[in-house]
């Protein structure tokens, strides 16, 4: 949750920076409440800043999981949250009709939401480091040589693990 607040902070700042007309969360819900899905309706914005909060704690949960034990650094919660961005902001949003994608849509939302997500993914990195900070690093010690290859993790532990190899 505290990456989600931190991502919100840099929406709320773009919004009052008149970057953006209205929070695209709420847009999201505006559009699976029952009616015009492009007329505002009541309970929108509290709705809409639920849902963004349920979105970042299981974004949060999925980037937990993959981590398993690990201390992922920060450029690896950046990528994490970048491609949730891409995903949704270039995939199922504009798909279902309710933004335009990242590649149409205007320049100040698109700055917004893509400094949002990078807030998002560093928190997330920093926060999952200081979860697992009594761990034992895999790889600590290991000069480059002697490092797991991602070949090597991606053969003996799967995809997630893949995910995982940051170093």
């Amino acid at each position: 949750m505290l990456a989600t607040a931190a991502m919100s902070v840099v929406m709320v700042a773009g919004d009052r920076a008149g970057l953006m007309r209205d929070q695209p969360p709420k847009r999201i819900t505006r559009a699976f409440l029952p009616g015009n899905r492009h007329r505002p309706k009541p309970g929108e914005g509290v709705l809409g800043a639920l849902a963004h909060a349920g979105f970042g704690a299981a974004g949060g949960a999925l980037f937990g999981l993959l981590a398993r034990g690990h201390r992922p650094p920060v450029p690896a919660g950046v990528g994490y949250a970048l491609a949730i961005w891409l995903a949704s902001y270039q995939g199922w949003v504009p798909a279902l009709g309710i933004l335009p994608p990242i590649s149409r849509d205007r320049p100040g939302r698109v700055a917004v939401m893509g400094a949002g997500h990078v807030v998002y993914g560093a928190a997330l990195a920093a926060a999952m480091s200081r979860l697992n900070r009594d761990l034992p690093d895999r790889d600590a010690g290991r000069d480059e040589s002697t490092r797991e290859s991602p070949a090597a993790v991606f053969a003996m532990g799967g995809a997630s693990d893949m995910a995982l190899f940051w170093a």
